[in-house]
């Protein structure tokens, strides 16, 4: 299976994050890619709520995929938080989220974009790949589910 390990910054992944409502998780997940990107905080932010303005980015089942277009960027990234409190995302299935990945790309990566976000609502459909991440408890244990064999461990 393909994972997501060739988007996700290792630096920008939190496992146990306490922030309140979808305000904020944007605002701090903006916050987080930016600065693991070297990019302007307020760029990155205004993109992410323009996009939501347009229309949901709730999937359903718990899980929420927001995104923007940077022109700075160079390939798609992305990033991941687990809320220990869920945030309306206004899912098809009312269901608040807790898991959030977070997905940037270039202005001019029209495929590319489309492609990255597949890959990441196929990898979020699977439920076992959604337990395991509502047991994660580390940045660690995250990245070894969506980006296995990243990291130099015998955990399979």
């Amino acid at each position: 299976m393909s994972s997501l390990g060739e988007l996700l910054l290792p630096n920008a992944i939190v496992a146990r994050a306490r922030w309140q409502g979808r305000r904020q998780v944007l605002a701090e997940m903006s916050g987080m890619m930016a600065r693991a990107l070297g990019l302007d905080v307020r760029e990155v932010h205004d993109a992410v709520q323009e996009r939501e303005r347009l229309g949901s980015t709730g999937v359903g089942e718990g899980v929420a995929i927001p995104h923007a277009r940077i022109e700075s960027l160079s390939r798609p990234v992305g990033g991941f938080v687990r809320l220990l409190e869920p945030a309306d995302f206004e899912a098809i299935d009312e269901r608040p989220a807790d898991l959030i990945f977070m997905l940037l790309a270039p202005t001019d990566a029209g495929a590319d974009h489309l492609r990255a976000l597949a890959k990441a609502a196929r990898m979020f459909r699977q439920e076992r790949i959604r337990d395991a991440l509502r047991g994660a408890q580390t940045e660690e244990a995250v990245l070894a589910i969506l980006a296995p064999g990243t990291l130099n461990t015998d955990a399979a």
